[in-house]
């Protein structure tokens, strides 16, 4: 039996997802299919929540496509489900001096962005919540937020209607098979699968892409507690620190997560289990920058991971020996917020025919080190 699209895209997370989306408004028959499920506990779109920030130091494509894609999940948003965002902003907390917060500053200026630029005393006016160090910084993004992240790319496949399968595919020389003998026939296959991007494709990933464990930890506030909730605080990035949190959401805790890359892990068979020393570094970070949850209880933990390269460049590329396998990941810990962006960059590259930029091109994968920070 076979499966027949125009477009086979494998991986339905933010990338996949969205790339189906936009293949599917040109006029493409499509066909997203996943071994999980779409947003599944196991994928890097798992999850509750995901900020979404304009911020990214000099990196400006980054930048202009966090604006794009802005724009396209709000209006999927506002037509579908208004409680998949949270406008509550996104605070870049930065020391004297700091090089990504002033590049960030510069960006965020030429590419008419809305932010402000406080010094410490405003910060503890208007948000006592955090302790701030002598001199620090910092930049606040208003139009930035949070994302529902697995509802959010749920609602997406549901409410587009795309043909969907969940199934489990490998690659037998140019042939697409499923875990139940099917054959996937299309003209082009687009391979977004996230941790499993390097299991499928060994002999050129395994060394240019590697999913690394990392460690979301949810805390309890206080009884009757308001400050730490969307309405009063926002989502934040410690730069220096390489941390950063998202307020209470829909009731599920003070986000903590550490941005530095954790232990390579398979993410099939990696057990979800939070580790004691993970959760004593955010209990000291917690203590230290949020004075009023020292002690908060733990009352949810995540095990997600980061699909990282060397230089945080996503991957999107031809296969070098398959013109008609496009490869599409190293999400490196912020590709989320990108899916619509990515979507519409790599349907106008099926369909025009043009090459990827370099920057996302496989030979600019080095093949051993990776990048320490999703920033």
């Amino acid at each position: 039996m076979s499966l027949l699209a125009d477009v086979a895209v494998i991986g339905a997370g933010s990338f996949g997802a969205w790339t189906a989306w936009h293949l599917e408004r040109a006029g493409r028959r499509v066909l997203l299919i996943d071994a999980y499920g779409p947003a599944n506990s196991r994928a890097s779109s798992g999850g509750e929540s995901r900020i979404i920030r304009m911020g990214y130091g000099a990196r400006e494509i980054y930048t202009r496509w966090s604006i794009g894609s802005m724009a396209l999940w709000r209006e999927f948003i506002d037509r579908t489900d208004p409680s998949l965002f949270h406008q509550c902003g996104c605070l870049w907390i930065a020391a004297p001096g700091e090089p990504f917060a002033t590049d960030t500053a510069a960006v965020l200026s030429r590419c008419g962005v809305s932010f402000e630029k406080l010094e410490e005393a405003d910060l503890r006016r208007r948000w006592p919540q955090f302790s701030c160090e002598p001199g620090a910084w910092a930049i606040f993004e208003p139009d930035a937020g949070a994302l529902m992240a697995r509802r959010a790319i749920q609602t997406l496949v549901r409410t587009s209607h795309l043909p969907y399968v969940q199934r489990a595919v490998k690659l037998e020389g140019a042939s697409v098979q499923t875990n139940l003998g099917e054959s996937v026939s299309a003209g082009a296959y687009v391979f977004a699968c996230g941790p499993w991007l390097a299991k499928l494709f060994p002999e050129i990933l395994a060394r240019r892409i590697a999913p690394s464990r990392q460690e979301v930890f949810f805390f309890g506030p206080p009884p009757g507690e308001v400050r730490f909730g969307a309405s009063h605080m926002p989502c934040w990035v410690d730069i220096a620190g390489q941390f950063y949190g998202i307020p209470d959401l829909e009731g599920r805790g003070f986000k903590l997560a550490h941005d530095a890359r954790g232990p390579v892990i398979d993410p099939d068979t990696e057990q979800r289990e939070p580790s004691p020393e993970a959760l004593d570094r955010a209990r000291r970070y917690l203590s230290r920058r949020f004075p009023a949850l020292a002690g908060a209880p733990l009352i949810e933990t995540r095990i997600c991971q980061y699909e990282n390269t060397a230089n945080s460049e996503y991957l999107i590329d031809r296969h070098p020996e398959l013109p008609n396998v496009w490869l599409v990941g190293g999400g490196s810990g912020h590709g989320f917020k990108h899916g619509p962006a990515v979507g519409e960059y790599l349907t106008g590259l099926l369909l025009g025919g043009d090459r990827p930029d370099d920057r996302f091109s496989l030979a600019s994968k080095a093949e051993q080190g990776l990048a320490q920070s999703s920033l």
